[in-house]
């Protein structure tokens, strides 16, 4: 099997652009996240969900129009972006209910991290460590569902 060094390259370049998206939707879930649950004390679950809902506004717009370009029917990649987002959540979701209730990081002390402590630490960490769960889903059900290029049409 021979690697087109032009497909490489374009393959290399979509996933840097999809890395730098990734890293502005995660400041957007994360500040959301934040001034939701720690500032203006809203529950996890909301202050999660809220900052999911408006990352995934801003992902789907930049993704279809910057990362992979695509020309396909606006409204079934929309669809296929929302399935895949809700999925993604769901698990996202199962992670953070697993390590915050089932292993009780909820409760853990808010000067875990030393020379950084921060109120509900349990919940933040949680946060973060789910945060991966979700992306490397997402990356993979967007690359090969909702943005799929298929190589027989022209």
């Amino acid at each position: 099997m021979k690697i087109d060094k032009a497909e490489a390259r374009e393959t290399g370049i979509q996933l840097l652009k999809y890395g730098v998206i990734g890293v502005l939707n995660t400041l957007i879930t994360l500040v959301t996240f934040y001034l939701l649950n720690t500032r203006l004390g809203l529950s996890y679950g909301i202050s999660n969900v809220t900052g999911y809902v408006l990352g995934v506004i801003n992902s789907f717009l930049w993704n279809r129009n910057w990362v992979f370009k695509t020309k396909n029917n606006f409204k079934r990649e929309l669809l296929l972006f929302v399935c895949g987002f809700l999925i993604c959540l769901a698990l996202q979701l199962c992670v953070s209910w697993i390590l915050l209730e089932g292993l009780g990081w909820k409760n853990l002390p808010d000067d875990i991290i030393p020379f950084f402590p921060m109120l509900k630490a349990g919940q933040n960490i949680v946060m973060i460590l789910a945060m991966v769960v979700y992306t490397l889903a997402n990356y993979a059900y967007n690359r090969f569902v909702t943005f799929r290029v298929d190589k027989d049409k022209p």
